[in-house]
């Protein structure tokens, strides 16, 4: 590994393997040979992190960088340049790609820690760069300033180089299309609205390789999963034809709510039990708010394709909706809330992602001036024109304890069916315990039951 390349990245958990850096790595052509991919996950101590990238002694140090680990990357850097500066010896050339480096502003401290940054999709771009620094050529600072897209039809893909670990023991992330034709301002595909896919028949082929290795959970990172209906259904029957061949695996895909047609709709019926999991973004159930941030101005649609696969099919639901979003109050989010809840009710596992809206770098959101968001990754709005600082702050709370007691099954959901009287169960359990994170789970079971016992709509002195 001494002098050749090291492709590095904070995962978010050690379930997460990253598929950039095996894109980044197929195709660096003869180079590849001279390439090593390191991952860690967010929790790791740091000396876990630095040791193994010291030892490596690279020319070259690749990292990727996204939301949520732009701090812990920051701190990495720090604390190898401690190391760097104090031996006095030769350091790498450290290069910094992924989507939070792209968008962030000149000045970012982070820039201050690396020598160069690749802006956007960087297959091409840094299979070049990595090129002219072993030629002995110039040293730029920023490669790919006009966003070039790499051709999808010419590009190597990685999936060759997920270990047999990643198979067996975590998701396996994958992409049949890159884009999205949709403009949500909180979203950076606002700017990919060109949808660019993957040539069908080689992609399934690679996604055989993967069955027959033994993968168990396939994650697709389409935007738009659903957009072209017949490329959809083709994918959705190949899975199939493995699953009824007697594979066992998982396979989760990401849709937009309103483009469900009854031949698509039959498709994912056929998907037995736990073997199929949808997101479905519905983001908003207030029409103005939908206008007002560049999405469907009819979103009350999305609750008719939910109660159809509700209906018709097997599939897990996992369902996002977003708290924070410009000219949306407490009670216009609650209504949505509760009607996306009464839309879910049925027989079939379900999860509702209760997120906060987050200022990402470069989202067309930021135009909104009247929201004021934390200067931090995540960057989460922390109060706007129409909620105050104290009512999300609240909202963050009913979100995390709506994960740890009806995403993840700890209590039946029967009585908690309306938002409000969940803020009173998440209100009451913060006040009880002052704080929403390493709480039992027996603790958390005994006031949840308690609680519901009561039939309580004002706050409990647990």
């Amino acid at each position: 590994m001494r002098d050749g390349i090291l492709l590095a990245t904070i995962n978010a958990k050690w379930i997460h393997p990253s598929l950039a850096l095996r894109l980044l790595k197929a195709n660096l052509g003869p180079l590849g040979e001279r390439c090593e991919i390191m991952e860690f996950a967010l929790r790791q101590p740091l000396s876990e992190k630095t040791e193994p990238i010291l030892r490596a002694q690279p020319r070259i140090l690749g990292l990727s960088v996204s939301i949520w680990n732009l701090t812990a990357t920051l701190e990495l850097l720090k604390e190898l340049r401690k190391t760097w500066e104090g031996e006095g010896g030769p350091r790498p050339f450290v290069v910094l790609g992924g989507p939070e480096v792209s968008y962030l502003p000149e000045g970012a401290e982070i820039f201050r820690y690396a020598d160069c940054r690749v802006l956007g999709e960087g297959e091409t771009a840094f299979r070049e760069l990595c090129e002219a620094l072993f030629g002995g050529g110039k040293k730029p600072t920023v490669v790919n300033r006009e966003f070039a897209q790499v051709d999808l039809n010419a590009i190597k893909t990685g999936y060759g180089l997920y270990t047999d670990e990643d198979v067996r023991k975590k998701l396996v992330y994958v992409e049949a299309s890159r884009g999205c034709p949709y403009s949500c301002e909180f979203c950076l595909s606002a700017h990919d609205r060109k949808v660019r896919e993957f040539p069908l028949e080689p992609f399934l082929g690679e996604m055989r390789g993967l069955i027959f290795r033994g993968v168990r959970t396939f994650k697709f990172l389409d935007r738009s999963f659903n957009i072209n209906t017949a490329r959809a259904k083709r994918i959705m029957e190949f899975f199939l034809e493995h699953l009824e061949d007697g594979h066992s695996f998982t396979v989760h895909f990401e849709m937009v709510p309103f483009l469900f047609p009854p031949e698509l709709t039959e498709t994912i019926a056929r998907f037995p039990p736990g073997s199929l999991r949808l997101e479905i973004g519905i983001q908003t159930l207030n029409p103005d708010v939908s206008v007002l941030i560049g999405r469907s101005p009819d979103p009350i649609r999305g609750l008719e394709a939910l109660r159809l696969l509700r209906r018709k099919t097997h599939a897990i639901i996992h369902a996002d909706l977003i708290a924070g979003l410009p000219g949306e109050d407490m009670a216009s989010f609650a209504k949505g809330f509760d009607m996306l809840w009464e839309a879910l009710s049925g027989n079939t596992p379900v999860e509702v992602q209760l997120g906060i809206l987050k200022l990402l770098p470069g989202a067309p959101i930021a135009r909104h001036s009247t929201s004021r968001y934390s200067p931090s990754p995540p960057y989460e709005v922390i109060e706007t024109a129409s909620i105050s600082f104290r009512d999300l702050d609240r909202i963050k709370n009913f979100a995390r304890f709506w994960e740890l007691i009806v995403n993840r099954g700890l209590v039946d959901p029967g009585p908690l069916l309306v938002f409000d009287r969940f803020m009173v169960l998440a209100d009451s359990l913060f006040a009880r315990f002052g704080r929403n994170w390493g709480i039992p789970k027996a603790d958390l079971i005994e006031c949840t039951k308690g609680w519901a016992r009561t039939g309580a709509s004002k706050a409990v002195d647990f």
